[in-house]
């Protein structure tokens, strides 16, 4: 899932923050592609904490060789952000993870902007920022979009079933994400963003330990323990490449870049069954279903940069 990782400023450099922007937008985009083909045969306490040991283990490592390691004695009231971070992040994967096994990926993906959205109303409500009419425009576009992606599908939120279940999974999974994203922002203040990585992502990695069975990996096939690999592997490079983008390119253009991520998974989803239509199955999304994407992204779009299209009025004195 995006995070907020603000490190050490460089000098803009527009295409490198462009490039690694849109390795992140892919990365995240092709994640719960692969994930479906491991839910079916681990469960999702096993999947998550491989991708957290893994990510954990070669931070430490980086961390280490930097001799950048954050000091735990100190970290105070900052403690309990860690766990409210561990909380978030934790559940966001396990809800995201689970939510695989009752929908398809494409719809899973369509709810990643909800955790921005999120994040907006937090700003309000906790540090008191204004609501811009860019950011209420492209909430009530995500709203329209949403309804025309499920257009034929609308019965499932006047019920209980399992393709409802697989639905309020990935809802809860975005909305339970901005606790990881309000706890980061407020650590930024004091340690680094890879500091902060690494202690919620060991924070997550002992929460699943208990829940985690290894020996499942055994039952992988070649297919799915590659998709398993890849998904440990995505975890770094996917979160890796969107700090190097901050670091390069203005923060709203990057986040143009990172609303894509729903239509790369409906492309990616189509390309994998294209080559494998055995193991991948193609999304069931009708002409209106892309639309509504489409509306989607762009309400995310208008939120990321509309201040530039509405510029706030100067105050009359």
């Amino acid at each position: 899932m995006q995070g907020f990782f603000i490190g050490k400023i460089m000098k803009q450099q527009p295409m490198l923050g462009f490039l690694f922007a849109l390795i992140t937008a892919m990365a995240w985009g092709s994640l719960p592609i692969a994930l479906k083909q491991v839910v079916s045969t681990m469960n999702v306490e096993t999947i998550v904490w491989y991708r957290f040991i893994v990510a954990s283990v070669v931070i430490l490592l980086l961390l280490g060789y930097k001799k950048a390691l954050p000091n735990i004695s100190k970290l105070g009231y900052y403690s309990t952000l860690v766990m409210l971070g561990v909380l978030g992040l934790a559940g966001n994967f396990f809800l995201f993870n689970n939510s695989l096994n009752y929908i398809e990926p494409s719809v899973a993906q369509i709810f990643i902007h909800l955790s921005s959205f999120g994040m907006l109303i937090c700003g309000v409500v906790i540090f008191k920022e204004k609501l811009g009419l860019h950011q209420k425009i492209g909430l009530i576009l995500l709203t329209i979009g949403l309804g025309f992606f499920f257009n034929d599908r609308l019965e499932i939120f006047t019920g209980l079933n399992i393709y409802s279940t697989g639905v309020f999974l990935s809802i809860s999974a975005s909305l339970i994400w901005v606790a990881y994203g309000m706890a980061q922002k407020l650590m930024l203040r004091k340690f680094s963003s890879q500091q902060i990585l690494l202690m919620i992502y060991f924070g997550c990695a002992l929460v699943f330990t208990p829940f985690a069975k290894f020996s499942q990996v055994q039952g992988l096939t070649p297919i799915s323990l590659g998709c398993l690999i890849y998904c440990c592997l995505n975890t770094l490079f996917g979160y890796g490449a969107y700090a190097e983008a901050l670091n390069r390119w203005e923060v709203s253009k990057v986040s143009v870049v990172i609303t894509l991520v729903p239509l790369f998974t409906i492309l990616f989803a189509h390309l994998a069954h294209y080559i494998d239509p055995t193991d991948f199955a193609a999304p069931e999304l009708n002409t209106i279903s892309y639309i509504g994407a489409f509306i989607v992204v762009c309400g995310a779009i208008l939120s990321a940069i509309g201040h530039k299209l509405f510029p706030a009025r100067p105050k009359v004195r």
